[in-house]
């Protein structure tokens, strides 16, 4: 009920001031004709009666009313007389609204004030959503910056384009004038030489414009792709340095469309969009001069256009494309991508449970999430264009109309007029684009602050130690470690955790899955930090040891091993720049590769395919433990590695690690066969060491050690029958 009564209030405040605003209006016009004041008197004392009188209303009915209000009085009642005044004092003249007071005039006012208070009020809000806008334009700013200055090394090609750019503009707005020029010769007595003259120019600035928009456009096209491809790499070796926790939340389709999508939007935003920005605005105050001179009464009646079309604009700007139709979109064209990504990379799991119809059908209903959010997108696009074609017709019409009047009034020619056409609809369309190319900016901004998280964010893991000793024992000491994986925090995976890995011994890590084992291999490799405690080699800390210089003394032969494409001599001496054909060599013949290296037709150049496809698993297995042994490691760990070896490349390797007697040697098998005769065997149960010692001993004490002997060698009897 109270709703309905302010609404009330409201329409008939808003009857009354109207009443009262045409009654001194046309009180106004009366006095011109008895001729009791000076026109510019008039005019003035009319705006302070009808600011005081709108005022008076508005409080008595309202009781209180908002800056808006205020801003939109004050520029209704002082617009007829600011503009006469200034057409007076300008132009020595005065217009028709100026001595007559009818209802068109007042509408013209009207429209034109509450133009102006409305997109006051959208780009520069009050109270809270002043400070919101404005802290919002500081970061936009800051990210510009950002932009321009990774730009750097392409200034030159910049520099360039905006030279080439301001011959195109200069040339391309004299084009309309000796367009009208021409008609006007037609029009009147033909002068051969002026008529020839008007053709050459107009031949010559058309033909100015287009060489130099192509070298503009040629400049900066290749400075967009330099900075694109710059920012790429550059955003990709930050991510390569992040730890492993941070690929396990953040999704792989969301990591690929900042690396495709954002970084295209970011090489936009300088090269293309200040190249748009500076040759609008150029071009525009050039029209707008030239326009002044064949009309200033013209132009005053073409740029009313302005801030409706900036109101227009700004609010789709705002409120649709750049906060939420736009980045929704980023982030449904991401999930689509990582449903997409994670379906190819498991293509052998989703053919194998035979659930290619149910990808598919997740697939399909990102997309259309994505089809929905673009749906809505061109919908609310396809409004905004409606309106901002609905407000050039209409200036059309106006023009078209005042046109035809000054031409019969001899302010004006016919070949006038046609130049004025054709530059006030490159002057729309430039303003149009000038309004336009701000969202634009704000969205490619918007884009590169995704990219700049990225970039700017710090791997929980540190990578900054410099110990580089020359003397390495590869001595490990786990102490007191307290574990949870990023992704689950409140799942404790490690508790109080101790370990010794001798240098020169074989620790084996034995125990039920999930119960720690490749924990400590990760932590060990420096893939997590831990909640407490610490790990040391040699008696320092992993973390003060140099980030290369660690993972070089340290390799691992996990279960499932992973090949890049290349040949098989590139995946053993991946990482290594100085590796040797010979080293590659020995370190195949200690993995027992060797020999089936060399039946392939290309041999150790032979290519493995996308994830080593082309080889067996047996054979994959083999390179990666090659590939571990080429570096000649203090530490080596292996991980479950011999459940896809036969019993002949099991003991091959085996002979070869016992070659290196002063290695640190860490194996993780449920193969409990292969550690028998491990120094060291440590059972891992609940994240704690559950029991440590030779086999004889763990057997001979009848622990957990001996229950899973008993076990195994149930199952394998089982197996076997």
């Amino acid at each position: 009920m109270a709703d309905n009564t302010t609404i009330i209030r409201k329409v008939v405040s808003l009857i009354l001031a109207v009443c009262v605003d045409l009654s001194l209006f046309y009180a106004s016009g009366c006095v011109v004709t008895h001729s009791v004041f000076g026109h510019l008197a008039r005019l003035w004392v009319s705006a302070a009666l009808r600011c005081l009188a709108l005022t008076a209303v508005t409080l008595l009915s309202l009781g209180d009313f908002k800056p808006l209000l205020i801003r939109l009085i004050t520029a209704h009642s002082l617009l007829p007389a600011v503009f006469e005044t200034g057409t007076k004092a300008l132009y020595h003249e005065e217009t028709q609204c100026g001595l007559l007071a009818d209802i068109r005039c007042w509408l013209m006012c009207t429209g034109a004030s509450l133009a102006a208070a409305l997109f006051w009020e959208i780009t520069i809000p009050d109270t809270d959503d002043a400070a919101n806008g404005k802290e919002k334009k500081q970061k936009a700013r800051e990210l510009f910056m950002r932009v321009l200055h990774l730009n750097k090394p392409d200034y030159p090609l910049i520099l360039g384009g905006l030279v080439f750019l301001s011959l195109a503009v200069i040339c391309e707005m004299f084009i309309p004038y000796y367009t009208g020029r021409v008609i006007d010769i037609l029009g009147s007595q033909y002068q051969p030489n002026e008529f020839m003259s008007a053709l050459l120019f107009m031949g010559l600035f058309s033909l100015g414009s287009s060489v130099s928009a192509g070298c503009r456009g040629g400049l900066l096209l290749c400075a967009i792709s330099a900075y694109t491809c710059r920012i790429k790499v550059k955003l990709f070796g930050a991510l390569t340095k992040q730890e492993i926790g941070f690929f396990e939340t953040i999704k792989t389709g969301e990591i690929t469309s900042r690396l495709s999508r954002d970084t295209n939007l970011m090489g936009r935003t300088v090269c293309l969009n200040v190249n748009v920005l500076l040759r609008t605005f150029i071009k525009t105050l050039g029209m707008i001069s030239l326009m002044m001179n064949l009309s200033w009464k013209l132009t005053f009646l073409v740029l009313m256009e302005t801030p409706i079309t900036g109101l227009i604009q700004n609010i789709y700007d705002t409120h649709y494309q750049v906060k939420r139709l736009s980045l929704a979109m980023q982030d449904s064209m991401a999930l689509a991508n990582e449903a997409a990504n994670e379906a190819v990379s498991g293509i052998r799991v989703v053919r194998s449970f035979n659930t290619e119809k149910q990808e598919s059908r997740r697939y399909d209903d990102r997309l259309m999430d994505t089809h929905i959010l673009k749906t809505r997108r061109d919908t609310v696009r396809a409004v905004y264009l409606l309106g901002r074609r609905l407000t050039g017709l209409a200036m059309q019409v106006f023009m078209l109309y005042y046109g035809r009047l000054f031409i019969r009034s001899g302010q004006m020619t016919t070949g006038n007029l046609v130049s004025f056409i054709l530059y006030q609809s490159n002057l729309g369309q430039s303003i149009r684009t000038l309004t336009y190319i701000f969202g634009d900016m704000l969205n490619s901004v918007g884009a590169a602050g995704k990219v700049f998280e990225y970039l700017d964010r710090k791997p929980n893991v540190s990578t900054e130690g410099k110990l580089q000793p020359d003397q390495l024992t590869g001595h490990i000491s786990f102490r007191h470690l307290n574990f949870a994986y990023p992704a689950c925090p409140n799942k404790t995976v490690l508790q109080d955790f101790s370990l010794e890995l001798k240098s020169g011994q074989m620790t084996a890590l034995v125990g039920p899955s999930g119960e720690g084992k490749s924990t400590c291999v990760s932590l060990l490799q420096r893939f997590y930090e831990p909640q407490d405690g610490e790990i040391l080699m040699d008696s320092e800390p992993l973390k003060s040891y140099d980030h290369r210089f660690l993972h070089k003394k340290i390799a691992v032969v996990n279960q499932e091993p992973v090949l890049f494409s290349g040949s098989i001599r590139d995946n053993i001496a991946y990482g290594l720049a100085d590796c040797s054909l010979d080293e590659i060599q020995e370190a195949a013949r200690k993995a027992n590769a060797h020999d089936f290296i060399e039946q392939l037709e290309k041999g150790y150049d032979t290519e493995v395919g996308e994830g080593g496809g082309q080889l067996s698993k047996s054979e994959r297995q083999r390179i990666a433990i090659a590939r571990a042994l080429v570096r000649q490691p203090q530490v080596l760990i292996l991980d479950e590695i011999t459940s896809s070896l036969d019993t002949e490349s099991e003991n091959k390797v085996q002979q070869a690690l016992a070659s290196c007697p002063n290695q640190t040697l860490l194996v993780i098998a449920h193969r409990l066969k292969t550690i028998e005769k491990a120094d060291q065997i440590v059972v891992v149960s609940g994240g704690r060491v559950q029991e440590r010692g030779t086999h004889q001993e763990l057997m001979d004490r009848k622990g957990s050690y001996y229950n899973f002997m008993q076990q195994y060698t149930v199952d394998t009897i089982n197996l076997y029958l």
